[in-house]
């Protein structure tokens, strides 16, 4: 059984604006175009969508409906570098990553052993480490298949987190309104409740025929999904540029032996990661760290500078449990941590490692995921 997340920015234009001026925070805002433009509402935040504002209503519409509407001009560049730093935590934690548009995206972690392999606990993790990187909180669901994963981040929003485990799906499904089938519009809702079907307890009695005679290729979908039944791959297109591990720590490290220590922690599950990676060049390696006064400082280095060649770091990475390879030891790291240090004070709330990967040789053009 596969263990999928999804995971679903809260308004997510208009977070970033909240997040950039505090003071909007609590007053209905959108993020368009001007009225008299023929401007179009791009995104809101919840205030706003309590006078009934939504995505793709016309500015001028929004502003009947909510006259004190704070409208703010969109800042893509400042969006997309969000989105980027979202984009990273997801990476940090699987490569098995779909992006689905700025906001939202799927993650398989099906053979992600990190916190004990527990979903829920990696969900957790993601909706912390989101917040606390970037201000914008993410709505997260866990299931077995995306359809489910996604209509379970959107079971709690704002800032939700919802699981549906596998001994749940069909108490879960046979209520689940049939609207809340992706890909089941306004039209077909109501062709479906025409036909008696509101739940997908209703569309069960169905056969795939029927459907299929009522509505078209869409017929199969919707006698998959009303047995929450999903077969979609999560499809991953990202080339990765880095791999690196990083662990907040719940006492400061304040003394020497103790960041001795916590690279020894941390150097393993850096290998793991690695692991899959081996037959691409690292271009560089780095250390990540934030001191008590949650001021965060990154020390990088070519990896060549330090007399390594490409040819050190070709070969097979070993399991965890077979001696690391040579070039890959806490020694390589230890000078880039002292720099750190040196840029404050031996007071550190957060400590990473991480390495740089070279563009595989093989790699034609990437498609901009946030284009």
């Amino acid at each position: 059984m596969r263990k999928i997340i999804h995971a679903d920015c809260d308004c997510f234009f208009a977070a970033v604006e909240m997040r950039d001026n505090p003071s909007l925070t609590d007053r209905p805002i959108a993020v368009g175009g001007d009225a008299d433009k023929r401007g179009v509402i791009a995104t809101c935040n919840y205030p706003a969508r309590f006078y009934g504002v939504r995505s793709a209503m016309p500015t001028a519409q929004a502003l009947k409906l909510c006259p004190d509407l704070v409208l703010c001009k969109g800042r893509m560049d400042e969006y997309r570098a969000t989105a980027d730093r979202i984009r990273e935590v997801f990476y940090e934690l699987t490569d098995r990553v779909e992006v689905v548009s700025i906001d939202e995206a799927y993650l398989d972690v099906t053979d992600v052993t990190d916190f004990q392999g527990s979903a829920t606990r990696m969900a957790q993790w993601l909706k912390a480490e989101v917040i606390r990187r970037t201000g914008v909180t993410i709505s997260v669901g866990v299931a077995p298949n995306k359809f489910l994963a996604k209509v379970a981040s959107d079971w709690q929003k704002p800032d939700g987190l919802f699981v549906i485990t596998p001994g749940e799906i069909a108490p879960f499904i046979s209520e689940l309104p049939v609207g809340r089938i992706h890909g089941v519009g306004k039209v077909t809702e109501e062709k479906l409740k025409l036909l008696g079907i509101e739940t997908c307890a209703d569309l069960q009695k169905k056969t795939v025929k029927e459907l299929t005679e009522s509505f078209g290729k869409l017929g199969l979908t919707l006698y998959q999904r009303a047995r929450g039944e999903d077969y979609r791959d999560v499809v991953t297109e990202r080339v990765r540029k880095s791999v690196s591990v990083e662990r907040t720590y719940a006492e400061n490290i304040k003394v020497q032996s103790d960041v001795e220590v916590a690279l020894e922690q941390l150097l393993p599950v850096l290998i793991r990661r690695y692991q899959g990676y081996e037959d691409r060049k690292v271009r560089s390696v780095f250390a990540k760290v934030r001191f008590a006064d949650f001021s965060s400082t990154t020390v990088e280095t070519a990896f060549f500078s330090k007399g390594h060649s490409d040819s050190t770091i070709e070969g097979s990475v070993r399991s965890v449990a077979d001696e690391p390879l040579q070039w890959l030891s806490v020694s390589l790291f230890r000078p880039l941590v002292a720099e750190a240090i040196q840029r404050g004070v031996l007071n550190i709330r957060l400590l990473g490692i991480g390495i740089r990967l070279r563009e595989p040789t093989s790699v034609a053009e990437q498609l901009s995921l946030f284009s």
